[in-house]
């Protein structure tokens, strides 16, 4: 069972670029209330932030890429209809 994503138990669930895109946005926001602190924590960790930002948007580029080939190949998908591709 997902707790997010969109299954045949949570038809109204979200796509997994859709819940990327927003945890990015919040690190965003979270880098922007530490980027003008010098010391050398803050600054270790917007650096990591920054290679997270890095990690998450290819993640979000490759959920979308899997998203228009599921579209090309059999359609929009259907919220509480049959999976497009896999077992039910």
């Amino acid at each position: 069972m997902t707790h997010f994503l969109v299954s045949d138990s949570k038809p109204d669930g979200y796509k997994l670029e859709e819940i990327l895109s927003v945890i990015r946005a919040d690190i965003i926001t979270r880098c922007g209330k530490i980027s003008g602190d010098n010391r050398p924590e803050a600054r270790q960790v917007l650096h990591n932030n920054m290679r997270v930002l890095a990690l998450i948007s290819d993640a979000i580029q490759l959920a979308e890429d899997s998203t228009r080939v599921l579209e090309k190949a059999f359609g929009p998908s259907v919220k509480g209809g049959p999976p497009r591709i896999g077992s039910p």
